[in-house]
């Protein structure tokens, strides 16, 4: 974080869950910046909250005292022994944390630093914990769940209390099919087991014959409301439809899914596709968010999973943060870690969820493929996940682009997550897959490269380079003609001024420039058209010319620093 800072890059692109960049408070009067104390309870009334947040959360974290919100270096002259001893009595001796003087710039900063806490601190009556780059209240349930799967111990495989008497025959029905439904031979030979069998082979019952917390939430029941089910036609429409019980959750996701799904309205797409009929959200993609919700959720807390449909869009938020180190940046990617492994195995083993955890990969691969957004997921205030599918009309012209591509292409989630990436902002790099795929650097650029060598079934290339980009310059790509004949969303880029000049803006911004030649080639326009569009964002204050001899070979632009 101190190497990004010294290298100009401002604090809003730095920060995350566990590192911050705060300026010393009490110090400013408007534009002019007080001289610093080396002692202030202002200041040391605000950070002793900020790091109690921080302790609280998973990891622990880091402040970075001295640096506005825009990356002005302000400085502190605080002490950091005073600092740190205050800090521990004004969190009535609970938190310890380390703070150590760093010089950047020639300004002295003051890094601040905190474990995470073995139990969970109270600062002014209020828990508080990082929710993505914000500290949000929680409440100590949630902070003792999260630690215990930090610790590795796993609630749904402690015994319950209840026993074999206690299941429900319906949930026991409800679980066959569900096997039966799946096909494969060992699941329907799981599906004919007897009762004690079955439940035994989903290890959800122990050698004297008590169910396990994961036994008995599918089975017997849950402590209240486990679904809450609510359909609207329109957003503040009334309720159509309104599923909530505490049965057993297996049943609860058998209502829910049926419930949803008859909801999904059918759409039609023109013809010339196999499928002429399809649903507003793909199936597979609904069942995978509604069971994402139940499976990971915090089942310590009283809250149930709420499911809104409302029209063609789904919201499913889940009590209980991420844990095991997911987030919406890796989540695509990163390791299953489910918070009770016993219940993710059972549901697995019932063909509900996916033992590998790729079911974000295929909510994901399944929205793209109909040329819908990717699902939204993101932590929220609670903490809960939150996870948005956003269905509707499928975009016809970008199946039809899918159709062109063999099929080895057309199922590769890094291909589609490129190509819908392309297809919205026009090119991209190894640095700008990263995020996009999720991925390693060196794993992205094994993307591209495979993209690159694909091609559409007349044999025309799918992407290609840049053309214009300097030698020794990461090569960039863009969709070929051919392919922006075919996914005429390209066309975005170019019709609208504001548009074509956002893209040329971001290419100059992340590549450090940009020439008429490399504008030419992102745009389809002439090397002219684009000299007098470059000329124009100068005027306009976005560019800086790289050289002040405008005249000859290789004259480019370069993005104007911030003021």
């Amino acid at each position: 974080m101190l190497r990004r800072l010294s290298n100009g890059d401002p604090p809003r692109l730095i920060e995350s869950a566990r590192v911050d960049v705060k300026e010393e408070p009490g110090r400013r009067s408007g534009p002019t910046v007080r001289p610093g104390r080396t002692e202030s309870d202002q200041a040391a009334d605000f950070f002793a909250e900020e790091m109690a947040c921080l302790a609280n959360t998973a990891g622990g974290g880091a402040i970075v005292i001295g640096v506005a919100d825009d990356g002005t270096r302000i400085g502190t002259e605080l002490d950091p022994e005073w600092l740190r001893h205050r800090i521990w009595e004004l969190t009535e001796h609970r938190l310890t944390v380390s703070a150590q003087p760093v010089e950047m710039d020639g300004v002295r900063l003051l890094v601040l630093t905190a474990h995470e806490a073995i139990e969970p601190i109270r600062y002014r009556g209020r828990y508080r914990w990082r929710v993505d780059d914000n500290c949000v209240e929680m409440d100590p349930t949630s902070w003792h769940s999260r630690r215990m799967v930090s610790t590795g111990f796993d609630w749904s495989a402690q015994p319950s209390g209840h026993v074999m008497a206690d299941i429900s025959p319906a949930a026991l029905q409800r679980a066959r099919q569900y096997l039966t439904a799946a096909g494969d031979a060992a699941a329907v030979d799981l599906a004919a087991a007897s009762d004690q069998d079955l439940v035994r082979r989903l290890n959800v019952v122990d050698g004297e014959g008590h169910l396990t917390n994961a036994g008995s939430l599918l089975f017997v029941g849950t402590p209240g409301d486990g679904i809450d089910y609510i359909r609207r036609d329109s957003t503040g429409g009334d309720s159509t439809a309104r599923i909530r019980s505490n049965r057993p959750l297996i049943e609860q996701v058998w209502d829910v899914d049926q419930a949803s799904q008859t909801a999904n309205r059918i759409v039609h797409v023109p013809g010339g596709f196999a499928r002429g009929q399809m649903r507003a959200i793909p199936t597979r993609a609904l069942r995978e968010a509604i069971v994402n919700g139940v499976v990971h959720r915090d089942w310590l807390s009283p809250l149930p999973t709420t499911v809104e449909h409302i029209g063609d869009l789904v919201v499913v938020t889940s009590p209980g943060g991420f844990v095991g180190g997911v987030g919406p940046a890796n989540i695509i990617t990163h390791p299953s870690t489910p918070r009770y492994r016993s219940l993710a195995e059972a549901m697995a083993a019932l063909r509900l969820a996916e033992r590998e955890g790729i079911g974000v990969d295929r909510m994901v691969g399944d929205m793209l493929s109909l040329g819908r957004p990717q699902p939204e997921i993101a932590e929220v205030q609670g903490p809960a996940v939150r996870t948005a599918l956003i269905g509707g009309e499928p975009d016809a012209e970008h199946m039809a682009f899918l159709a062109l591509l063999s099929n080895n292409v057309a199922a590769d989630l890094d291909a589609l997550l490129i190509i819908d990436h392309l297809s919205r902002y026009g090119w991209v790099d190894t640095a700008s897959a990263v995020p996009v795929l999720q991925r390693l650097g060196a794993e992205a650029e094994a993307a591209l490269q495979r993209l690159l060598a694909a091609s559409l079934k007349d044999g025309a290339p799918v992407i290609v380079e840049v053309q214009g980009v300097p030698a020794g310059h990461q090569r960039a790509y863009r969709l070929s003609d051919a392919a922006r004949r075919v996914l005429p969303a390209h066309a975005r880029h170019v019709a609208q001024p504001s548009a074509r000049e956002e893209m040329l803006a971001r290419w100059a911004i992340a590549r450090g420039r940009i020439s008429t030649t490399e504008a030419a080639d992102l745009t389809g326009l002439s090397t002219q058209q684009c000299g007098q569009i470059l000329r124009g964002m100068e005027e306009q204050g976005v560019l800086n010319p790289g050289r002040q001899t405008r005249f000859g070979r290789g004259f480019f632009y370069i993005p104007r620093p911030p003021e």
